[in-house]
């Protein structure tokens, strides 16, 4: 029985939702890319960001066995930034670099203890990480390209759910039932005011914010829903369950957004990515419009091998030159 439970798991997690349809494909591209799009973004902000750092107040990760302050004071961080950058390019462009994702994970994560070894534990890098992770173990057991994707993002999907899930559980334990309580959205509301007007130097309630405030009610009923929401998140392993709720953890992340003016920007995107049936409307519209979507598949492949083609030639001609 528990084996069965595990299977049915498995495949709704890793299993393609469409197989060899032109919308799977591409959507599972759209997750390869997003991933490679902002681990790029990322490396240059926190290799910047690191050469303004002089002292490790919080050691992170890696940082507890890796002395990172010898890479402070120095160029190291725009190395690793660049380096990163080249592998994820290259594991993207190319399908038997693949293998470099685990590498740029490496990498990145020593990029991250190294940039967030002052005290402060983001949540929107931690996304953009668990893909890359899920990227580098999938070209580290699979073969194929489309395989290792697969898993990727079902690993993904697996650890979300868990999270969410387990963060529910971890209020649960804490506060019990009254975490709902809606004093609790009031002081959290006014502590975020707080960091706002630091920043901006101005600070108002939003409409929304101002409802919560007047009616505790309504601040309660808040935090009901996204205790909900969080509790019931494990759901997202199934796929008959898991549109639903990825639009139910979208609108609980508006809701914090709107309330305690927290916006996770990568994370809130990756969420539209990964959670939404955008296969089915990309088989939609590629049926309903006649796009020949195999003739420019064809013709970028192409390009790709001449591209290959050409690099091999050139490094095999520089090495025989050398010898």
């Amino acid at each position: 029985m528990l084996r069965s439970f595990f299977d049915r798991l498995s495949s709704n997690l890793f299993e393609p939702p469409a197989p060899n349809t032109i919308g799977t494909k591409i959507y599972y591209r759209l997750f390869e890319l997003f991933t490679v799009t902002y681990t790029i973004i990322y490396a240059w902000q926190w290799g910047f960001y690191t050469l303004r750092l002089s002292d490790v107040v919080l050691p992170l990760g890696l940082a507890q066995y890796i002395n990172v302050e010898i890479f402070l004071g120095t160029y190291f961080p725009l190395i690793n930034a660049g380096l990163i950058t080249l592998f994820v390019v290259m594991a993207l462009f190319f399908d038997r670099s693949k293998w470099l994702y685990g590498v740029a994970f490496i990498l990145f994560h020593l990029h991250y203890v190294t940039r967030y070894s002052q005290g402060e534990i983001p949540h929107s890098q931690n996304m953009v990480g668990f893909c890359l992770l899920g990227l580098g173990i999938g070209s580290v057991f699979f073969k194929e390209k489309r395989h290792s994707l697969q898993f990727g993002l079902g690993f993904v999907v697996f650890f979300l759910g868990l999270g969410y899930t387990t963060a529910a559980y971890s209020k649960l334990i804490a506060t019990g039932i009254t975490w709902v309580d809606g004093n609790h959205l009031w002081l959290w509301m006014a502590e975020k005011s707080v960091d706002v007007l630091s920043d901006e130097g101005a600070f108002s309630y939003n409409w929304i914010q101002e409802i919560a405030l007047q009616n505790r009610l309504f601040a309660t009923l808040f935090l009901t829903m996204g205790l909900l929401t969080e509790f019931f998140a494990f759901l997202v392993w199934w796929k008959p369950f898991r549109t639903y709720m990825f639009i139910a953890i979208i609108g609980l992340h508006m809701g914090i957004h709107s309330t305690m003016n927290i916006l996770f920007l990568s994370y809130t995107i990756g969420l539209f990515i990964i959670g939404l049936p955008w296969y089915k409307v990309i088989n939609w519209t590629i049926d309903h419009y006649q796009i020949n979507v195999e003739g420019y598949i064809s013709r970028l492949k192409e390009i790709r091998n001449k591209v290959q083609l050409f690099t091999t030639h050139h490094s095999r001609r520089d090495i025989s030159h050398d010898l």
